[in-house]
C-alpha cells in the first residue's frame, strides 16, 4: 500500500461511524483467493471462514456462504446442525449454546443466550441423598435450548430457507458418516455408559461393538427428527410431537421434564461484558456465563503492568498470567444467571480497571500463595464438554459460538423415539451438599426452576478501531477460560502466528483444587503437546503445585485489517468511512490440532 494510502486508511478505520445492525441484503459472490491446503489446520480468504472443530462442518459452512449465498447466520444454523451430528458427545439439540453476533458495521456484538433452564419441577434440595442423579440419568436433564436459539438468530437475520440448512445434517445422519478419532475415543471412554443405555448403544454400538475410527455412523432416528424440525420449524420440538416423544422418555427413564418446560423456554438477548486493553475491544459472554467477565479481569490485571506487553512475556509472564487467574477464578462462583440473581455489582467490580490493579498489586514475582490468600470464598464449578465454531461471511456478519450437551454424551441417555442425546447441564448447578475441598458450594449457584445454570463457555469477538479484528472460543469445561485467555494473549499481545497461537501448550488454574495443570500428553491423531521441563521447573520454583493434564480446545478466526481489500480503491475507502461497507481484509481460520478439525475459507 502506498504511503498516502496507508495515512487514508489508519484515518478511515479510526473515523468510522457506528453501524446498523439491521439485516443486509445478500450480496453476489465475487471471485477470491482461496487458500487451504488439504487437511490443514489454517486456511485463508478473503470473502468467509470458517473455524470448527470438524472438517465436515467447516465445509459445509463454507459452502453455504460460497455456493448457495447465504450469510453467516445460514452458516451457523447448519454447522451447529453439523456438529451435533459428528461430534455428538460435546453438543446437539438437545442442549444449549451461548453466542455472539457482531453484524455488518456494527461496533458491539449481541449476546445470544439460549442455555439449558433448570425443569419447572426442579427444587435446590432435589439430590440429596443421591448426588449421583445430578451427573447422569433422566433427572440430569435441563430444557434443551439450542434450536430455540438458532431459530431465533436466522428469524431475525438468516437469508437461506430454515428447511434448506438442516439438508447437510439431514444426510450425514441418514447416509452415515465416517467415525473419526477424537469420537472414537469418547466412545470408548463411555463404553459402558453406551453400551449399558438402549438408545446410544443402537447409535454406536449398533452390533453390540463400540464404532471406533473409520467405522460408519448411521443415525436413523435423528435424521427423521431433523427432517421433521426442517419441515415445521422449532414448533416440532418445543411444541409438537418431537418433544413430546423426548419427554417421554425422559419421564419414563425417571426424569421430571415436561411439555410446559419445553413451551416456555426462551432465548435471551443480553448486553455482553466488554473490556478496552491495548487498543483492543474485546467482548464476551455475559451471566450466565462466568467467561466474559473473567477474562475481562485476567487483561485488566496485566494491563496494570507498566509494560503490559513486556509483562507477560517468558515464564515470568506465565506466573504472573496464573497469578491473575487466581484472583478471577476466586470471584467466578458469585456469579449468576441474571434473571434469578443480582450480579450486576460482581460483573462491574470485574469489569473495573481499578479493582485490577489493586489485584495486580498483591502478584508476587517471587512465589505464588495458598489458594486462602486469593480470597474464594465458594468451590468451583467443575462444566464439561462443548463445541465452538467461528463464522465470517463477505459482509463481515461474525459469529462466535459455544454450544455444549455438559459432559461427553451428556446424561449418558439417548431418546430412542427421537435420537437425541439427552443433556445433563443440572450437574453444572451448585448443590447444598456438594463441594469439592474444603470451601462450601456457591449459593448463587443454587437450582431453581427456570434458571439457568453458570458456565464456562467463552464465546469471544475483538475489534480494533471499530473494525472486526478476531473470534475465538473453546471447549473444556473450566479450561475453556484459561485457554481462550491464552490464545488471545499469544495472537493479539505475544504477535504468535495464528496456527502457533492456538497450537501452542497452555496452562490451568481454576483456584480450587490448588493445583497448576500443564501440557504433556498425545492428542487422538497423534500429536504430541508438551510444555518444556524448563519452563515447568520455574513454576515450581514459584511453589506452583505442577501436574500434567489435557488442556482446552480452542478455535481461533482473524482479520488482517493491515492491507484490506477494499483498501485498494479510493470509492471502497469513503464507503467503509461513512458506515456503508465494512473492512474486508485476509481471514485467516484456525482449527485446533487437539480435536481432528480443519477450518475452511473462501
Amino acid at each position: 500500500m502506498a504511503p498516502f494510502a496507508a495515512l487514508l486508511w489508519v484515518f478511515l478505520i479510526t473515523a468510522a461511524p457506528h453501524g446498523s445492525l439491521a439485516r443486509t441484503p445478500k450480496r453476489v459472490r465475487m471471485p477470491t483467493d482461496h487458500m487451504q491446503e488439504s487437511g490443514s489446520r489454517i486456511a485463508r480468504g478473503f470473502t468467509g471462514a470458517v473455524s470448527g472443530e470438524d472438517s465436515r462442518c467447516s465445509e459445509i459452512g463454507r459452502d453455504i456462504m460460497a455456493e448457495m449465498g447465504g450469510n453467516a447466520v445460514d452458516a451457523t444454523v447448519a454447522v451447529a446442525l453439523c456438529s451435533g451430528v459428528v461430534n455428538p458427545m460435546a453438543s446437539g439439540i438437545g442442549g444449549g449454546a451461548f453466542l455472539l453476533f457482531l453484524p455488518t458495521n456494527a461496533t458491539s456484538p449481541l449476546a445470544f443466550d439460549f442455555r439449558e433452564v433448570a425443569p419447572g419441577a426442579a427444587s435446590e434440595n432435589m439430590y440429596a441423598g443421591n448426588e449421583e442423579l445430578k451427573l447422569r440419568g433422566a433427572l440430569s436433564v435441563a430444557v434443551p435450548g439450542e434450536l430455540a436459539g438458532l431459530h431465533l438468530l436466522w428469524q431475525q437475520y438468516g437469508t437461506l430457507p430454515w428447511n434448506d440448512l438442516f439438508e447437510p445434517a439431514i444426510q450425514l445422519a441418514a447416509n452415515g458418516f465416517v467415525v473419526r478419532p477424537y469420537l472414537a475415543a469418547a466412545i470408548e471412554t463411555a463404553g459402558s455408559s453406551i453400551l449399558a443405555d438402549e438408545g446410544l448403544s443402537e447409535v454406536f454400538a449398533p452390533n453390540g461393538t463400540l464404532l471406533g475410527a473409520g467405522d460408519l455412523c448411521v443415525w436413523t432416528s435423528l435424521a427423521k427428527s431433523l427432517a421433521s424440525i426442517a419441515e415445521e420449524g422449532p414448533a416440532a420440538f418445543y411444541n409438537g410431537s418431537i418433544g413430546q416423544n423426548f419427554v417421554n422418555d425422559v419421564q419414563d427413564a425417571g426424569g421430571i421434564l415436561t411439555m410446559d418446560d419445553l413451551t416456555q423456554y426462551a432465548v435471551k438477548i443480553r448486553d455482553p461484558t466488554v473490556v478496552n486493553v491495548e487498543g483492543l475491544s474485546v467482548f464476551g459472554m455475559p451471566p450466565p456465563s462466568s467467561a466474559g467477565a473473567c477474562i475481562a479481569l485476567v487483561l485488566n490485571i496485566l494491563a496494570a503492568y507498566p509494560d503490559p506487553f513486556q509483562a507477560v512475556e517468558g515464564p515470568l509472564g506465565l506466573h504472573r498470567m496464573v497469578e491473575a487467574i487466581k484472583h478471577a477464578f476466586a470471584i467466578r462462583m458469585n456469579l449468576s444467571d441474571p434473571d434469578f440473581v443480582n450480579v450486576t455489582k460482581v460483573v462491574s467490580t470485574m469489569l473495573n480497571a481499578t479493582y485490577a490493579a489493586e489485584l495486580q498489586s498483591l502478584i508476587n514475582d517471587n512465589k505464588t500463595y495458598p489458594s486462602p490468600y486469593y480470597g474464594g470464598s465458594w468451590s468451583q464449578l467443575n462444566d464439561h464438554g462443548t463445541c465452538h465454531f467461528n463464522i465470517v461471511d463477505g459482509d463481515r456478519n461474525v459469529i462466535a459460538m459455544t454450544s455444549t450437551v455438559n459432559y461427553p454424551f451428556g446424561a449418558k441417555m439417548l431418546s430412542k423415539s427421537t435420537g437425541i442425546v439427552m443433556n445433563n447441564e443440572m450437574d453444572d448447578f451448585s448443590i447444598p451438599t456438594n463441594s469439592s475441598g474444603s470451601t462450601p458450594p456457591a449459593p448463587a449457584n443454587f437450582i431453581q426452576p427456570y434458571k439457568r445454570p453458570l458456565s464456562s463457555m467463552a464465546p469471544t469477538i475483538v475489534m480494533k478501531n471499530r473494525q472486526f479484528l478476531g473470534a475465538l472460543g473453546g471447549s473444556g469445561g473450566t479450561k475453556i477460560i484459561t485457554a481462550t485467555l491464552q490464545v488471545f494473549l499469544n495472537r493479539f499481545w505475544k504477535s504468535y502466528q495464528p496456527l502457533d497461537a492456538v497450537s501452542s501448550p497452555r496452562l490451568h488454574h481454576q483456584l480450587f483444587p490448588d493445583v497448576l495443570q500443564y501440557e504433556d500428553w498425545t492428542t487422538a491423531i497423534g500429536d504430541l503437546i508438551e510444555e518444556p521441563l524448563t519452563v515447568v521447573e520455574y513454576l515450581e520454583s514459584k511453589g506452583h503445585n505442577m501436574t500434567s493434564k489435557k488442556g482446552g480446545i480452542t478455535e481461533l478466526l482473524i482479520q488482517d485489517l493491515s492491507d484490506p481489500l477494499d483498501a485498494r480503491s479510493v470509492h471502497s475507502w469513503w464507503r467503509i468511512m461513512r458506515g456503508i461497507e465494512p473492512v474486508r481484509g485476509l481471514l485467516t481460520a484456525v482449527s485446533d490440532l487437539r480435536k481432528d478439525g480443519s477450518p475452511s475459507a473462501y
